[in-house]
């Protein structure tokens, strides 16, 4: 058995977020077997102990409920344009390029290399129309140790000429994916993916509902993301309500879907998901990025939607890191107060830094279905788990000639407390202060 013992931080759901001063966690076979508060370390098996520093804690791994692995290479660039032209000017020619599996090995890699170094255990990504590089992301994430849900696109109108499928070959490919998934699916599943409904035919959309029925899939996809796209979707299905229901009506919204963005829904829509038990992918930076808006997270808890986690929504999104997505959704719902108090209108509270915690942690995990197994440190769920280091390296302090500057990302100061310490890991920190990475009680970083 793997014992670690030190400071930990977790949340037990949206308003509890604990702190455990000095905490003995026991692994074995990937699964926590005990939580218990500790007075010292001599009463601990020694043979396999990690005991953290003075500056040191553990947190559950980071979860990002909704990532694009092939747009990785052009993370940072496009972010002058709105979300259609954005993709038809930097998405379909970067992604038509992972047909080439020798291109998507290397890629691929790197990805979730990056993801990995910046503190993601879980991730829901989106692979491309191709089968056989989708493939190649899977077995990535399986091989360098990631938990993770992959996806082969659906796209099969309203795409350019040179990446596109029929209906019948999206269909027939993507049960293809699915069982060739077979050898991954210890750590790595499939999870069913029409990009979004422009996209994808009745038909299409109809059969993958189907699927997902029959081989109790997950489900992921786009939803009122932008309002010159869901004015395009009123065009295609003037029959159905709303975008939600466009899902709904193909057996698309379940209780293992995944829906990222969802800025712009109406109460009807709200109510809709939670009933059926959809998951929301909050992706803040992309929004901002691509001028979409900003979602009103808070209005969800609220309204008892609670199974919201956060999404890079790389390369919407600017940043692999799941730090900068908590920051980011702390500023978005800063944004969504002042825009209610400067129209007049109720303000709701923003989010504080121990919630943006839960959306990235315990939230994320409920958004993919997975909050039995990870998220937080309760005895029976796996060890997904970030050691964080708030040291200081004095050796790579910058000495001037009247001062000696730190180069590290947090300075503390005896005034610090626990929560102020964890607060300023949450606004300065990065994958530098990340010094261990564990999923399933393996460390892979």
């Amino acid at each position: 058995m793997f014992v670690i013992v030190g400071k930990a931080y977790h949340s037990l759901s949206v308003s509890e977020f604990v702190y455990m001063p000095l905490v003995a966690i026991g692994v074995e076979n990937g699964i926590i077997q005990f939580v218990r508060t500790v007075e010292g370390i001599s009463d601990l098996d020694q043979t396999d102990l990690l005991v953290l520093g003075e500056n040191e804690f553990l947190i559950p791994g980071f979860v990002d409920t909704h990532i694009h692995g092939p747009q990785y290479v052009f993370t940072g660039t496009g972010y002058d344009m709105t979300l259609l032209k954005w993709l038809e000017t930097y998405t379909f020619p970067k992604e038509a390029n992972f047909k080439s599996i020798e291109y998507a090995t290397e890629n691929y890699k790197r990805v979730v290399r990056k993801t990995l170094r910046s503190g993601t255990t879980t991730a829901c990504y989106y692979a491309t129309t191709h089968t056989q590089s989708s493939l190649v992301l899977a077995k990535a994430c399986y091989e360098l140790g990631q938990r993770a849900y992959v996806g082969k696109v659906n796209m099969d109108r309203n795409s350019p000429d040179y990446y596109s499928e029929s209906t019948q070959e999206s269909i027939q490919e993507t049960v293809r994916f699915v069982q060739e998934m077979a050898p991954y699916r210890s750590l790595v599943k499939p999870v069913l993916t029409p990009r979004f409904v422009p996209s994808c035919t009745p038909e299409l959309m109809r059969a993958l509902g189907k699927l997902a029925k029959e081989q109790d899939l997950p489900i992921q996809s786009h939803l009122s993301e932008t309002p010159s796209e869901i004015e395009w979707v009123k065009e295609l299905h003037p029959d159905q309500p709303s975008y939600s229901h466009v899902y709904d009506q193909f057996g698309l919204l379940t209780n293992k879907t995944i829906m990222a963005h969802c800025v712009h829904l109406t109460k009807q829509e709200r109510e809709l998901l939670k009933a059926r038990g959809v998951g929301i992918s909050h992706c803040a930076s992309s929004n901002f990025c691509l001028h979409s808006g900003s979602l009103n997270v808070r209005r969800l808890f609220e309204e008892g939607i609670d199974n919201v986690g956060l999404g890079t929504d790389v390369a919407g999104g600017y940043s692999p890191s799941i730090l900068d997505a908590m920051r980011q959704s702390i500023i978005a719902s800063k944004v969504v107060h002042i825009q209610a108090r400067e129209q007049g209108h109720e303000t709701p509270q923003p989010l504080s830094f121990s919630e943006a915690f839960y959306l990235a942690t315990l939230g994320g995990a409920k958004c993919m279905g997975l909050d039995n197994e990870i998220g937080n440190f309760l005895v029976g769920k796996r060890f997904d788990a970030l050691v964080v280091s708030l040291d200081n390296n004095m050796d790579k302090q910058l000495k001037t000639e009247s001062q000696t500057v730190s180069s590290g990302t947090v300075d503390l100061f005896e005034h610090d407390t626990p929560d102020t310490r964890f607060e300023k890991f949450v606004y300065l920190g990065d994958d530098r202060n990340i010094k261990y990475v564990f999923v399933n009680g393996k460390q892979i970083v």
